[in-house]
């Protein structure tokens, strides 16, 4: 977790959350094996090849050159990233080349790959509909197979449709250390330092990871914002053939759908906003707000177990504590660290199912002095496989945050943070603190701004879903969302309960979601569920 991370998954089905790196099984970009009556054009077989119109949003945009807005994507039968399982029959892969700069649309291009099921009614199909579960840095190719089982009733008429934005895995993926290097990291550097050693240590790291990504990925590094991934996402609806954008976001999604939104109001279709960003919020806000989320479903998880919050946030307080001094043995041979335990405690808030499993774990280390369950949720989190190997999302969620953010917060400013973030949270507030100083410490290219301008006025109805008990995105993002993207824009659905998401967890949500995506009925402003 950091101040950035703003999921590590999304609920793959109601009441399982998906947690872990290596349950994202993915495809790779392009396949050889082409159904013989499959598609090539992304459009209904009965439906003109001819590209939809090229509307002007943006202004000062430089139009993109027929080159790229006249794209036939190829769909092919996907195969299976390196150590994973390729999806199956029904799923279809294909890249469409973009821009590496978008402020010169005729220069150098990168490719951004996608996945796609088709609508199962080929009669009443309403066109695609593109989703981004996250991070950032999710891979929607890898992701999507997981979870379409939820979204089974909007396959009916939709083609489902992932994408992994840019810099993300198969599109042009940042890379910025060694599986060897990453561990190296987990292991020695302190992420709440406590001495002057300590913090140089860990600015130094953060510094390190920067160069990194600059020595290994350099070319794309600069490009990878989320106001281009926005623009390469219209690009994709245009390609796709239709004429106005379905999309359905979690968690960092819901920056991209409003930063979207805000370049091209004109083409907004139905949209859903879910697990909402505060988009008020700089680095330093959305630290506060994970604060306050994460202590939230922690209180909420001990209230359910019978425990008083705060004796119950104090005892897991001093375990971090005795953890900083001494880390705990493991049946692998590694040690749980606290930085670790944080993580591994952080893991299983993002849905009450796995509340059990973080009970089971924190009872393992406090009763029997073993880190084994907590540091299995730490792994999950961080993206490491029982071999050792870590994916890229940390990567990819680093370079696009701080390519986002202008930033830059000292060690002092850090320092200063401490007694407020040890008051929203003695569990998470020191880590959190820290994190904002860290996290984009000696990077080597300068955000584009303070927060992201989602405002959208003309635009469609887009439903903004915030969840009361969301510990990484808090409710009241979701509210401030609804409020940027102006009035008649922003449609305001509260789901009373826990979890980073409502949809295929609230069935009012889920049933209010299908209905708009499906009829179109926009729902009530103001709806609320549970």
């Amino acid at each position: 977790m950091t101040a950035r991370r703003r999921t590590r998954g999304r609920a793959v089905r109601a009441g399982a959350a998906l947690l872990a790196a290596g349950l994202l099984a993915g495809c790779g970009l392009p396949g050889t094996d082409r159904e013989p009556d499959a598609t090539t054009d992304g459009r209904p077989r009965d439906a003109s090849a001819s590209p939809s119109p090229e509307l002007k949003d943006t202004p000062g945009s430089p139009a993109l050159p027929s080159s790229l807005t006249s794209q036939r994507p190829d769909w092919k039968r996907c195969t299976a990233p390196p150590g994973g399982r390729a999806p199956g029959s029904d799923w279809r892969c294909t890249s469409v080349t973009v821009p590496l700069d978008h402020g010169k649309p005729s220069g150098e291009t990168i490719s951004v790959a996608l996945i796609r099921k088709e609508a199962r009614d080929k009669d009443r199909r309403i066109g695609s509909l593109l989703f981004n579960f996250g991070g950032p840095g999710g891979s929607g190719v890898g992701i999507l197979p997981r979870a379409a089982g939820s979204y089974g009733k909007l396959n009916s008429r939709y083609d489902l449709v992932g994408f992994d934005p840019r810099g993300v895995a198969a599109s042009s993926g940042v890379r910025c250390r060694t599986d060897e290097e990453q561990e190296q990291a987990f292991r020695t550097v302190d992420l709440t330092p406590d001495t002057a050693a300590e913090e140089a240590a860990f600015i130094e790291d953060g510094a390190a990871f920067g160069a990194g990504c600059e020595r290994r990925s350099g070319t794309v590094l600069p490009h990878v914002g989320t106001s281009n991934a926005a623009r390469d996402l219209d690009l994709i609806r245009q390609v796709l053939g239709d004429d106005k954008l379905s999309y359905l976001g979690f968690s960092y999604g819901t920056e991209l759908g409003g930063t979207y939104a805000h370049l091209f109001p004109g083409r907004v279709g139905r949209v859903v906003l879910d697990a909402v960003v505060d988009p008020t919020a700089d680095g330093i806000g959305h630290a506060r707000n994970q604060a306050t989320g994460f202590q939230r479903a922690l209180e909420n998880y001990l209230k359910d177990r019978g425990q008083d919050p705060k004796t119950g946030s104090e005892r897991i307080a001093r375990l971090l504590a005795r953890l900083d001094e001494k880390p705990l043995p493991t049946s692998s041979g590694r040690e749980l660290t606290e930085s670790l335990a944080i993580t591994g405690i952080v893991t299983p808030l993002y849905s009450r199912y796995n509340w059990p499993e973080l009970t089971a774990a924190l009872d393992e280390a406090e009763k029997e002095g073993r880190g084994d369950g907590l540091l299995r949720l730490a792994d999950s989190y961080n993206g490491r496989d029982e071999d050792g190997r870590y994916d890229t999302q940390a990567h990819s969620q680093r370079a696009i945050s701080c390519a986002d953010s202008k930033a830059r917060p000292t060690v002092d400013e850090a320092r200063a943070l401490l007694p407020e973030f040890r008051g929203l949270s003695p569990v998470f507030g020191p880590f959190l603190a820290w994190d904002t100083a860290g996290w984009c410490a000696g990077w080597p290219v300068d955000g584009e701004r303070e927060t992201p301008e989602t405002s959208a006025p003309g635009a469609a109805p887009i439903l903004v879903i915030g969840t009361t008990g969301d510990p990484a995105t808090p409710y009241e993002g979701a509210q401030r969302m609804a409020d940027e993207l102006g009035k008649g824009v922003g449609i305001m659905v509260t789901n009373k309960g826990e979890g980073h998401g409502a949809y295929g967890e609230s069935p009012c949500v889920t049933s209010a979601v299908d209905a708009y995506f499906l009829d179109g009925k926009v729902p009530d402003d103001g709806l609320t569920c549970g």
